[in-house]
C-alpha cells in the first residue's frame, strides 16, 4: 500500500534528487560540448578532461536514476536485475573516475616536471591510449564482476548500494593504491613547481607558461581533493564494516553512497570557477551563439 501512496517526504527526496542528476548532467554536457566545439580546448589535458565528464555525465544519466531506485526502495519495488546493473555500472564508472584522474595526473607531471619532453611523452596517441585504458578496464571489471558472481544475491526489502567491490583488496586496488599514486605525483609536481618559479622569475615568457601550468595543475589537484572528500568516507566506512560484527546503520550507508554521487556535479562548478577559459566557453554556450556562427576559433578569455 505504501508503494502506491508515497510519502510527502519520499516525493520531496525524488524531486531533489532528480534536480541533482539533472544539473550532473548539465554541467558535464557544458565541459563535453566546450571541449569538442573550441579549438582553443583542444589539448592533451583537456582531452582527459573530456573524458572524466563523460564518466561523470554518464553517471548522471545512468547511476542516478537507479541509485534514487535502490535508496528509496522502501517507495517503490525494483526487479533483482536492475541491482546487478546498478552495480556494475557502479564500479565501471566509479573505476573509470579514479583512472581518468591518475591519466590526468601523469599528464600534469609532463607539463610541469618534464615540459621539454611534454609533447613527446603526451601527445594525442598517448592520450587516446591512456583513454581506452581507462575505459576499458573498468569495463572489463564491471563484466568480470557480473560473470564472477560477486555481486549475486537477492534485492531484499531494501536493496543497499555497494558502488566498489566489497573485499577489502578490491578496495585497495580500485582506490586506496590509485590515490596515493596520485598525491604523490602531485606532491612531486608542487616540489618543482617551486623550483621553477624561483629559477625563471627573470624570464617573463618563461614565468608566464609556468604560471599557466601551475594554475592547471593547482585546479585539477583541487578536483583530486574534492574526489577524495565525496569517496573516502564510502570506503573507510565500507572497510570498517568488514571488520565489525555491527552493520553500518543504513543512513550512513545512504547518505555516504550519495556524497560519491554527488562529485560528477561539482567537477563542471570547478571547471568554472578556476579556468576562465571554461567560464568563456560556457557563456557563450549557454547564450547560444554557438548556434548563432562559428565560434570555434574564438579567443577564449
Amino acid at each position: 500500500m505504501f508503494a502506491r501512496n508515497p510519502s510527502i517526504i519520499c516525493v520531496s527526496i525524488y524531486i531533489f534528487l532528480s534536480l541533482l542528476s539533472v544539473v550532473t548532467i548539465l554541467g558535464n554536457l557544458l565541459v563535453i560540448i566546450s571541449v569538442i566545439y573550441f579549438k582553443q580546448l583542444h589539448t592533451p589535458t583537456n582531452s582527459l578532461i573530456l573524458s572524466l565528464a563523460a564518466a561523470d555525465l554518464l553517471v548522471g544519466i545512468l547511476v542516478f536514476p537507479l541509485s534514487m531506485a535502490f535508496s528509496l526502495s522502501s517507495c517503490i519495488y525494483y526487479e533483482h536485475v536492475l541491482c546487478k546493473i546498478r552495480r556494475c555500472l557502479d564500479i565501471t564508472l566509479s573505476t573509470c573516475s579514479i583512472l581518468n584522474l591518475c591519466c590526468i595526473s601523469i599528464d600534469r607531471y609532463y607539463a610541469v616536471c618534464k615540459p621539454l619532453s611534454y609533447s613527446i611523452k603526451i601527445n594525442y596517441n598517448i592520450v587516446m591510449i591512456m583513454i581506452l585504458m581507462s575505459w576499458g578496464v573498468p569495463a572489463l571489471i564491471g563484466i568480470g564482476v557480473i560473470i564472477a558472481g560477486l555481486n549475486q544475491g537477492k534485492c531484499e526489502e531494501r536493496c543497499f548500494i555497494n558502488i566498489q567491490i566489497k573485499s577489502t583488496t578490491a578496495s585497495v586496488l580500485s582506490f586506496y593504491i590509485p590515490v596515493i599514486i596520485m598525491l604523490g605525483i602531485y606532491l612531486k609536481i608542487f616540489l618543482v613547481a617551486q623550483k621553477q618559479a624561483r629559477s625563471i622569475q627573470s624570464t617573463k615568457s618563461g614565468a608566464r607558461v609556468s604560471k599557466m601550468e601551475r594554475k592547471a595543475t593547482k585546479t585539477l589537484a583541487i578536483v583530486l581533493g574534492v574526489f577524495l572528500l565525496c569517496w573516502t568516507p564510502f570506503f573507510v566506512c565500507n572497510n570498517i564494516s568488514h571488520f565489525s560484527s555491527d552493520p553500518m546503520p543504513d543512513p550512513v550507508i545512504e547518505t555516504l553512497n550519495w556524497l560519491t554521487l554527488s562529485n560528477s556535479m561539482l567537477n563542471p562548478f570547478i571547471y568554472a570557477f578556476f579556468y576562465s577559459w571554461f567560464r568563456s566557453a560556457f557563456r557563450i554556450i549557454i547564450s547560444g551563439k554557438i548556434l548563432q556562427g562559428d565560434f570555434t576559433n574564438s579567443k577564449l578569455r
